[in-house]
């Protein structure tokens, strides 16, 4: 049997390209342990080598490292740490672990860079960890990750479909086709958790998109899938004198209520709650917002929401779209490996690229579509499409 296999393999390789024919040697090449030995005494394949053998350790270690990131979230060690370094008896008067433990903590923090070992033995915010002090976006995301690895536990049972009860559907309840779930999105202590993460966390997004875009040459902004408003609460600092329009569920519009009544600033904001896939959008808007929207839904969905916004547009209307995306440089990874995975897990939609993007748009009726710069392309980028 395993003859007939190789003739078959074999007799694929006439199928192959030059350039497949040498990726395949470079392969193999690799994959022999006494190719492994000799490169490891070679002094400049010796650097490769280790780089490549530390990063491969990387990802087969990254849970354990998030892990740690998340007790570190947990028991406030980096705010706790940002006015300067603590001993291990000085963080243990804040923290509910024993000695011992929290010093096995604070070592293993020190070994990914989120803290680093000061003088007279004490610990200080490392890289990685002086960008968490104050973050709530991050800390948000973070905390809430318990619910993907849920999910996660047998990657092949997800990947294939066969985990019946998936923890993140149940957290994203607009993903569910169960009527009454549907039903339930019109109360607003149902839509809370959801709601109150897509606030948190918003910040990652929307300073990306206010520092990419000039929205003083508006007059009217919607802001669709707009939440409890955190997006339109921004854009305010930078442009008070547009007028805010949010559509969302119902029970999120609801909490958007709530939310505006608390401050005077807020209270023009027109609200108004509906489902984007069945009823119509609210007219008047000459530039319209998707902020972290259409990477939750399938390419049918999309369409029927983007002939939806180029109908409530005028001439000459803008829509942005912002959300992280596939293919990002540099960050190839966040794409397809973690929002790939988290939105399998979610249930609906798929991370795409700008040109996936942009074809859905000039799908709908749209006539161009800018890629705006923007400074933290991870957490975001945005796009510029006209009517």
């Amino acid at each position: 049997m395993a003859q007939i296999q190789s003739l078959s393999i074999e007799h694929s390789q006439h199928e192959y390209g030059l350039w497949d024919r040498l990726c395949i040697f470079k392969d193999r090449l690799i994959a022999d342990s006494r190719f492994q030995n000799r490169v490891a005494k070679i002094p400049f394949l010796k650097n490769i080598a280790k780089k490549r053998a530390n990063q491969l350790f990387d990802v087969m270690a990254g849970f354990v490292y998030t892990q740690i990131l998340l007790s570190c979230v947990r028991l406030n060690l980096f705010n706790l740490l940002k006015d300067g370094p603590l001993s291990l008896d000085e963080i243990k008067r804040f923290c509910s672990l024993d000695a011992t433990p929290l010093k096995k903590l604070l070592d293993a923090a020190v070994s990914i860079h989120l803290l680093e070992m000061r003088s007279n033995k004490k610990y200080g915010l490392g890289t990685l960890g002086a960008p968490m002090v104050g973050n709530t976006a991050l800390s948000s995301m973070i905390e809430h990750h318990t619910v993907l690895y849920d999910d996660l536990r047998d990657p092949l049972r997800l990947l294939s479909g066969d985990v019946e009860i998936k923890q993140m559907e149940k957290f994203w309840p607009y993903v569910s086709p169960d009527q009454q779930d549907q039903d339930a999105l019109k109360d607003k202590e149902r839509v809370k958790n959801y709601s109150d993460l897509m606030s948190a966390s918003l910040p990652l997004v929307a300073d990306q998109v206010v520092d990419a875009y000039d929205f003083s040459q508006h007059e009217c902004l919607l802001d669709v899938g707009g939440g409890q408003g955190t997006f339109l609460k921004r854009v305010f600092l930078n442009t008070p004198q547009l007028k805010r329009k949010l559509f969302d569920l119902p029970g999120v519009a609801n909490l958007a209520k709530d939310s505006f009544a608390l401050t005077p600033d807020h209270q023009d904001i027109e609200v108004h709650g509906g489902d984007f896939f069945q009823d119509p959008l609210p007219s008047g808007a000459d530039l319209i917002t998707l902020i972290r929207v259409i990477f939750d839904h399938d390419d049918e969905r999309v369409n029927i929401l983007l002939k939806s916004i180029f109908e409530a547009l005028p001439a000459g209307g803008k829509l942005l779209v912002a959300e992280p995306m596939a293919d990002t440089p540099d960050h190839p990874a966040m794409g397809h490996a973690y929002f790939g995975f988290y939105l399998l897990a979610m249930g609906r939609g798929r991370p795409r690229t700008i040109q996936e993007i942009s074809h859905l748009a000039v799908h709908a009726g749209f006539k161009g579509v800018e890629v705006l710069p923007c400074s933290m392309p991870i957490n975001a980028q945005v796009l510029l499409i006209s009517k």
